[in-house]
Formats: C-alpha cells, sequence, structure tokens
C-alpha cells in the first residue's frame, strides 16, 4: 500500500449511535435516543446505529438471553421507526473492525484518561478489583465504534458526553502521532427535552432497566394498561404546577414528568407549564398517561409483531452488518497502513 497522504480532508457528515442490549428497552431508551433516531435518519443525514453487543459482555450475559434481549432491541429500533433500508442497522459483534480499531486505541489511549471516566467508578464501585477488565477499556472500544466509520456526530444522553470527549482525544492524539489528518474529531449531539429520564420512583435517579422496580420504569413491551397505571402511580408532590419552569427547581419527581410529556408531544416544558399552570397532578398524570399511551402502544404492537419472526430480524441485521462492514473495512486498514502493518494477504 502507498504511503498514507498527510494532507486535510473534509469529513461528510455522518451520525452514529449504539445501545447496549443488556435489558428490555425503556421510555428512557426511547426518549433518550431512538426518537432522536428517527429525526436524524429523517433529515437525509448518514446515520449508523448499533446494537453494541460487545459492550453487553463487559459483564456476564446469558447467551440465548443476549440473543433474545438483541433481537428484541432490533425489534425496538424499527418499531420506533428506524427503517433498514434509510439507515444502518446491525449488532457489533458481526464487524470485525470494531474489536480491530478497539485493540490499536488501547494503545493511543493513556491509563489516566480511562481512570477518570466516572462511569467506571459507578458502575464497579467498591469492586473495582474484581470487575472484568473489559469494563475498565470499553470507552476504546467506544471510540472505535464511532471512529471505524469516521462518524462526525453522536447522539448521546449527559451521561455519555464524557466518553465522547475520550474519544475526541483519541481522534486527536492519533492523528498527531501519525502526522495525519485521518480521524474527525467527533462532535456529542445532545438535545431534546427529555435526554435523560428519571426514574418514576425518585426523580432523582436515571430511569434503569435495572431498578429491581418495575414501577421505576416504563418498558417498551408494556401493554396501554400497564403504561397508564405506573404514570398514575408515578411520585410527586402535593404542590401544583406551576407557570414558570424556575417553580420546578427543587422539585426532581414533577420536573421529570413535565420533561417526559414535552418529549413525548414534541412540546418545550416550558410551554407544558404555560398549559399546566396551577393544575394538581391528579389532574396532569392522567393526561401525560393518555398521551404515553397514545405514543407508544403502536411501538409495542409493532415490536411484538416483529418478535414472531426472529429470522427476519437475524436477516436485517446481518445485511445492515454487510452495509456496516463495507464502509469500517477500508478505515482499518488505512489505520493498518499507516501505523506500520505489512498488509500482504491476497
Amino acid at each position: 500500500m502507498s504511503e498514507p497522504v498527510q494532507t486535510p480532508q473534509t469529513f461528510p457528515t455522518r451520525i452514529f449511535s449504539g445501545i447496549q442490549p443488556s435489558g428490555g428497552l425503556t421510555l428512557g431508551n426511547y426518549l433518550g435516543a431512538l426518537k432522536r433516531f428517527v429525526q436524524k435518519q429523517d433529515e437525509g443525514i448518514e446515520t449508523i446505529y448499533c446494537l453494541v453487543d460487545m459492550h453487553a459482555i463487559t459483564v456476564w450475559q446469558d447467551p440465548a438471553k443476549l440473543r433474545q434481549q438483541t433481537r428484541e432491541a432490533a425489534a425496538g429500533f424499527i418499531a420506533a421507526g428506524i427503517d433498514p433500508a434509510r439507515s444502518i442497522l446491525f449488532n457489533q459483534s458481526q464487524v470485525s473492525a470494531h474489536v480491530e480499531l478497539a485493540w490499536i486505541f488501547n494503545t493511543v489511549a493513556r491509563m489516566g484518561w480511562m481512570s477518570r471516566m466516572t462511569q467506571f467508578k459507578d458502575k464497579a464501585g467498591k469492586n473495582s478489583e474484581n470487575v472484568s477488565l473489559g469494563l475498565f477499556a470499553y470507552p476504546a472500544l467506544m471510540a472505535a465504534d464511532i471512529l471505524a466509520y469516521k462518524a462526525t456526530h453522536v447522539p448521546v444522553g449527559e451521561d455519555q458526553k464524557q466518553h465522547i470527549e475520550l474519544t475526541r482525544d483519541i481522534a486527536a492524539k492519533f492523528n498527531n502521532d501519525y502526522g495525519v489528518n485521518f480521524f474527525p474529531i467527533t462532535e456529542p449531539v445532545i438535545e431534546g427535552a427529555a435526554t435523560r429520564v428519571m426514574s418514576l420512583r425518585d426523580g432523582t435517579k436515571k430511569m434503569s432497566k435495572s431498578d429491581p422496580s418495575d414501577q421505576s420504569r416504563i418498558n417498551l413491551t408494556d401493554d396501554a394498561d400497564t403504561i397508564a397505571r405506573k404514570f398514575r402511580k408515578a411520585k410527586t408532590d402535593s404542590e401544583p404546577l406551576p407557570s414558570e419552569l424556575e417553580g420546578l427547581k427543587d422539585r426532581p419527581d414533577a420536573r421529570n414528568l413535565v420533561n417526559i410529556y414535552a418529549a413525548l408531544a414534541d412540546m418545550t416544558p416550558q410551554a407544558v407549564i404555560a398549559e399546566y399552570a396551577g393544575a394538581q397532578f391528579g389532574t396532569f398524570k392522567p393526561a401525560l398517561a393518555d398521551l404515553a399511551v397514545a405514543k407508544l402502544s403502536p411501538i409495542t404492537t409493532k415490536m411484538s409483531d416483529l418478535m414472531q419472526d426472529p429470522a427476519e430480524i437475524d436477516r436485517i441485521l446481518g445485511e445492515g452488518a454487510t452495509r456496516a462492514d463495507a464502509i469500517a473495512r477500508p478505515i482499518v486498514d488505512q489505520v493498518y497502513d499507516i501505523i506500520g502493518m505489512i498488509r500482504s494477504r491476497h
């Protein structure tokens, strides 16, 4: 192969994002990710969406359950509006470029950078000596997920912003170390009224599929009655809704429900407050429940229909992986060339 060209290059706009298939999808996944993924697809930008099953195994997964959850997550993407013909949808393990580039990035990233990752500290807790090396190193794999496609933008929640900053550091160091302008400096895309959806039982904690209480979250597999019941029982306070957002400053449970309503209705939180100023939660929660059922029930139904044909889901993921590999393979091959690896196989 020829020597890498060391001239500035313009990177075409390309969006990449992924979700771990390590449990059922929730309202938080829908509002914080899927809904925005669909909007980006509809803007005509090249969009690549990945079920990051290699990330999922940083903690042990039951193999049969992992396959089931990967298919369910794919069904959720499609039911939410991702069109596999317009976006690339695949599972990470079918495209080897991700793990190949992750190893190279393990040699670029510095231990100090990785040690500062707050998500590792949160997940490992006091057990950091016993967690997998993969859990510590997975931000390098996340950087590889993004940069294997030279993605310029990544829609993320606030809690992943630090990992995008690490991706930018890795790209900049690689470019600098090898005197190339090869990788873009990826931009995080954090937008929307509910980029971080909180628990229905505790507005200070993120809505999570790992919360022991099923009442804390809305699952995308919940039926209409369950969705309505959970919202009606959601934790609130005794005060009516204020007329200004400032009035929700120290009311996390109330603010969470207003944010969820705003995101589902495509309104600003201030517009929701203006509409319901002075209303008690006995009025607001049933209205939110009705809105959520109207928006989520069609997704739940379509997911259920798709899950009846796992072979079709596997076909879609395989086709997406072929398209993803066609983009990533040449990029990783160029990386090998840049760093001095002999590439003589035919």
